[in-house]
């Protein structure tokens, strides 16, 4: 039986894992370089976590972060006010048929760590983690 034209399974295809590195790589190495025509954004040292293709790549969204992590909205209204350009810069990095429209987002990967760090650290937490596991005994 042949395989489906579109991916349906619950998590990207392998096409757009390998697409939005090398978005992401194309995308940090122009914002480190300071190639964009914005002072405001070269002044800024942002970092690109994540880069996700939308299943047909002509969307990319990257989620990207401030250094520090302060100015997040700030960095959005940079990177939105000169998508055109970063999406021109990056074409020339990138080996693609079409050069995909930009979108950004907050990076919140390292805030979840943080919380599950948090939740970790708490004391009825680490007293259910150092418990001996019950389930074996009984069976």
């Amino acid at each position: 039986m042949a395989k489906n034209k579109f991916h349906e399974g619950s998590g990207p295809s392998q096409r757009q894992l390998r697409v939005g590195e090398t978005i992401r790589r194309a995308l940090s190495d122009v914002l480190a370089r300071g190639d964009v025509h914005d002072p405001e954004l070269n002044r800024m040292s942002i970092t690109v976590g994540e880069v996700r293709a939308s299943p047909d790549l002509k969307i990319a969204t990257a989620y990207v972060l401030p250094l520090g992590g302060n100015g997040q909205e700030d960095v959005l209204k940079l990177l939105a006010r000169n998508k055109g350009e970063l999406r021109r810069l990056m074409a020339k990095k990138l080996v693609l048929k079409y050069a995909p429209d930009l979108r950004f987002q907050l990076d919140e990967t390292f805030d979840r760590m943080d919380e599950t760090r948090r939740m970790l650290a708490q004391d009825v937490v680490r007293r259910d983690a150092d418990a001996p596991d019950r389930g074996s005994e009984d069976t």
